[in-house]
C-alpha cells in the first residue's frame, strides 16, 4: 500500500474544507473498548462524562455507529478481525478466531509495532499471547476487582505502564478492553454515590404486544433478574456509575499518551462490543436487533488531520468491522482482502465521498434456545429483521424516521416496503457464507 508522508490537501466535495492526511509513517495505535454501553451514554443528560466528551471535542464523534452481531465474544472477534461473523468463525464463548484470520494487533506486530492487551480479551480458545509483546488478558468474564482495585482503574494503570514503558520512536498498538459497564453491575467505591438522588423512570414499554418468544426470552429474564434486585432506578444507577469509572479511566490513558509525548503521533479509538437495553421494549440486555441493543459510542481522533475536524460529528453509518480496517489503512501495511469493513479514514480527514446506507445484522447465538436468532438489513430510514426459529419466521419491519422507538410494527400491517426491504435483505445475504450456528 502506498503512503503519503506529506500532508495532502485536497477541496472536499461540496464542503468547501481542506483534506489534510498528515500521518506519520508509523503512527501509534490506542484502541478501548467498553462492555454493554450504549451510544447515548455519551451526552447523557445526567451522567458527565467530561474525558470521553474531551476526546470527542479533539476527534470526531459518528453518531450512527452500530455493531453486526450484539454481543461480546462475538462483537470483539469482529473488531479484531474486521470480520462478520459468518466470516471470522467466532459463533460462541468457546471458539478462538481461526489461525488464518488475520487481525489488526496480528498485522501490526509483525510491522515492527509494540502490541500490548489489557483486559477482557472476551473470546475463547487458546489465548493469542503471541500476537502481544504485553499480554495481560482473558477469555472468561473476569472479575471486576483485581484485589481492591476496580477493573476499570486497574486498566488504566496498565496502559499507563505500557505506553511509559514504550520507548519513544518506537509505534505501538495498544488494545484496552474493559469489563463495565456489564453485569454484575459493580460501580467503583469512588462512583457509589453517584446519582442516588435521581430517579430513572422505567421507558414505556410495548412489552405484551411482542410474540411470546420474545416476551419469555433470556432478555426477560434478565430484566426481571437486575430490576427485581433492587428496583429499576437502581439497577440503572449502577450501570451508569460503571460507565463513569470507565470515563475517568479514559482521562488517565489518554494523559498518559500526552505526557509521554506520543499525542500528536497516535490515533485514540473508543467504542463499546454492543449496546445495551434498559428496559426498553420490557428487556434487558443485547442480543435482538432493536437500536439500543447494536447502536454504540464510536469516537476516533486522528491528530494529525485537519483542526476543522475536531469536534465533527459524523453521521455516515460506521461499523465494528471497520476498526481493524481503518488501523490498518493508516499503519501502511498490506490490508487482506478479507475484511468485511471499510476504512474510516476518508471519514475522518473530511473527505466527502460515497457511502454505505445499508448494513447486514446477524446473531445466531442462541443460548440453549433462550435468545431467538435473528437476521435483518438496516438501512438509513428502515429496518428489516427476521427471527427464523419460530415457525413460519416473525417479521419486524420499522420506519425509524417516524418510529424511533420501534413501536409499531409494519410488517403486522401489510406495508408496501415489507416486500422491498425482504428483497434487499435477501440480497445482501445472498452469496455469502452460511452462518456461524453454536451448538
Amino acid at each position: 500500500m502506498k503512503r503519503a508522508s506529506f500532508l495532502v490537501l485536497l477541496a472536499a466535495c461540496g464542503g468547501g474544507a481542506d483534506v489534510v492526511d498528515n500521518a506519520p509513517k508509523k503512527p501509534s495505535f490506542v484502541l478501548m473498548v467498553a462492555d454493554d454501553q450504549r451510544w447515548d451514554t455519551i451526552g447523557h443528560p445526567i451522567l458527565k462524562t467530561p474525558n470521553l466528551d474531551r476526546l470527542a471535542s479533539e476527534g470526531v464523534l459518528f453518531r450512527n455507529a452500530f455493531v453486526t452481531t450484539s454481543i461480546c465474544a462475538i462483537s470483539r472477534a469482529s473488531i479484531m478481525s474486521g470480520r462478520l461473523a459468518r466470516n471470522h468463525k467466532v459463533g460462541d464463548f468457546a471458539t478462538a478466531l481461526p489461525e488464518d484470520v488475520a487481525t489488526f494487533p496480528a498485522i501490526l506486530k509483525k510491522g515492527g509495532w509494540r502490541t500490548g492487551c489489557f483486559g477482557k480479551w472476551g473470546i475463547g480458545g487458546k489465548p493469542p499471547a503471541d500476537v502481544f509483546d504485553v499480554w495481560d488478558a482473558w477469555g472468561g468474564q473476569g472479575a471486576f476487582f483485581h484485589g481492591e482495585t476496580h477493573n476499570s482503574e486497574w486498566l488504566a494503570r496498565r496502559a499507563e505502564e505500557f505506553i511509559q514503558s514504550t520507548p519513544r520512536g518506537q509505534p505501538f498498538c495498544l488494545v484496552i478492553l474493559f469489563k463495565a459497564p456489564h453485569d454484575p453491575y459493580q460501580p467503583d467505591p469512588r462512583d457509589a454515590e453517584l446519582f442516588k438522588e435521581v430517579d430513572f423512570p422505567a421507558p414505556a414499554s410495548d412489552w405484551a404486544k411482542l410474540p411470546d418468544f420474545l416476551r419469555t426470552s433470556e432478555a426477560r429474564t434478565r430484566h426481571d433478574k437486575w430490576t427485581g434486585k433492587a428496583g429499576y432506578a437502581e439497577f440503572v444507577r449502577n450501570y451508569l456509575r460503571c460507565v463513569a469509572g470507565v470515563d475517568r479511566a479514559v482521562g488517565k490513558i489518554t494523559g498518559a499518551i500526552d505526557a509521554a509525548g506520543r499525542g500528536s503521533e497516535t490515533l485514540v479509538a473508543y467504542t463499546s462490543d454492543n449496546g445495551f437495553l434498559l428496559g426498553e421494549h420490557g428487556l434487558i440486555e443485547k442480543w435482538q436487533m432493536w437500536e439500543e441493543s447494536i447502536r454504540v459510542p464510536l469516537i476516533v481522533k486522528a491528530p494529525w488531520t485537519s483542526p476543522s475536524m475536531r469536534g465533527r460529528k459524523v453521521d455516515a453509518m460506521a461499523l465494528n468491522i471497520d476498526l481493524a480496517p481503518t488501523i490498518v489503512d493508516w499503519s501502511g501495511e498490506a490490508a487482506p482482502a478479507e475484511f468485511d469493513g471499510r476504512s474510516l479514514r476518508r471519514l475522518l480527514v473530511g473527505q466527502a465521498s460515497s457511502w454505505r446506507t445499508e448494513f447486514l445484522y446477524e446473531h445466531h447465538f442462541h443460548y440453549g434456545g433462550k435468545i431467538p436468532r435473528t437476521e435483518g438489513l438496516r438501512t438509513e430510514r428502515w429496518k428489516y429483521v427476521t427471527y427464523f426459529d419460530v415457525n413460519p419466521p416473525f417479521e419486524q419491519l420499522f420506519d425509524l424516521k417516524e418510529d424511533p422507538r420501534e413501536q409499531r410494527n409494519l410488517a403486522l400491517e401489510g406495508s408496501d416496503q415489507l416486500a422491498t426491504m425482504r428483497t434487499r435483505y435477501r440480497q445482501a445475504v445472498g452469496g455469502l457464507a452460511p452462518p456461524v450456528v453454536p451448538k
